[in-house]
C-alpha cells in the first residue's frame, strides 16, 4: 500500500534536489581494480583514496582542488554544459593523481545512473506524494540527464517534473531555477517546500519564500528514513 501524504499540510509542493538527497553515488570495488595513482611508486587506490575521490565527485559546492584559470572556469560552469562538465571533472581526477585513462573510467560512473543508488524512503516518499496530491520537482545541478535513475526504481511517473541546470541555463542558489520548477508546477513559492543536502545551493530557495528542509547525505544504507523525517517536520506525514 503506497502511503498517502496528509492533506492538512500547508504544501502544495516539494522540490528535491538529486544528489546526496534521493539518490547517491556509491562507489563499487569493481571501479578501481588494478587502478592506480599517476606517482613514480603506482601506488594503489585503497579505501581511504576511492572515498575521498568520490566525495570530490559530488561534493555540491566549493573546489577540492588547484585550479588554473581554464579549469577553474569549467568548473564554475560544469553542471550548465555536458563538455564543462566532463573538463572540469577529470581535471579533478587528473588532479587528484589519476592517470588519463582511470580519471575517464571513472568519470564514466559519474554520469551514468546505472551507478546512483536512491535511498530506502526515496519511492515511498515520491509515490506517496504523489498519491496525496502534492506535486514533485526535481531540482537539480547536474550536465547529464537523471532520469532514467528514476525509470530504474519505477518513480519517474511520480515526479512531475525534471528542473536539470543544463537543460534551463541556471544553477541553484540562482532563484531562476527553483521559479522554473515553481512556474510549471504552478504553486506559489510560500506553498512549496525545497529538500536538499546543501544549505548554500537547495537553501537558495527560501530567497522565494519556500521552505527549506536540510537532509544530510550519509551513505544509503545509514539513512533509511531521512525523507520521510524532513517532510515531517514540515508537516507532511507520510
Amino acid at each position: 500500500m503506497v502511503p498517502v501524504a496528509d492533506p492538512k499540510t500547508d504544501m502544495d509542493a516539494v522540490l528535491f534536489d538529486f544528489s546526496g538527497t534521493l539518490f547517491r553515488l556509491e562507489e563499487d570495488d569493481s571501479w578501481f581494480e588494478g587502478m592506480t595513482l599517476d606517482t613514480p611508486d603506482n601506488k594503489e587506490v585503497d579505501a581511504h583514496v576511492q572515498a575521498e575521490l568520490v566525495h570530490r565527485l559530488t561534493v555540491p559546492t566549493g573546489q577540492t582542488v588547484s585550479m588554473t584559470p581554464e579549469a577553474l572556469d569549467a568548473w564554475v560552469n560544469r553542471d550548465l554544459a555536458p563538455h564543462l562538465h566532463r573538463e572540469a571533472y577529470l581535471h579533478v581526477l587528473r588532479e587528484s593523481g589519476l592517470a588519463r585513462h582511470h580519471a575517464e573510467s571513472l568519470y564514466s560512473k559519474v554520469i551514468d545512473p546505472i551507478w546512483w543508488r536512491p535511498y530506502p524512503d526515496t519511492a515511498r516518499v515520491l509515490a506517496g506524494l504523489k498519491a496525496g496530491g502534492i506535486k514533485t520537482a526535481v531540482v537539480s545541478n547536474i550536465a547529464f540527464d537523471i532520469r532514467p535513475a528514476f525509470e530504474r526504481i519505477g518513480v519517474a511517473d511520480d515526479v512531475d517534473v525534471f528542473i536539470l541546470s543544463f537543460e534551463v541555463g541556471s544553477t541553484k542558489p540562482d532563484p531562476a531555477i527553483f521559479m522554473a520548477a515553481l512556474e510549471q508546477l504552478g504553486v506559489p513559492a510560500e506553498r512549496a517546500l525545497m529538500v536538499g543536502d546543501s544549505d548554500e545551493a537547495d537553501g537558495g530557495a527560501r530567497a522565494l519564500g519556500c521552505g527549506f528542509a536540510l537532509v544530510d547525505p550519509l551513505p544509503t544504507k545509514d539513512r533509511p528514513d531521512g525523507l520521510v523525517a524532513a517532510l515531517g517536520a514540515h508537516g507532511i506525514a507520510l
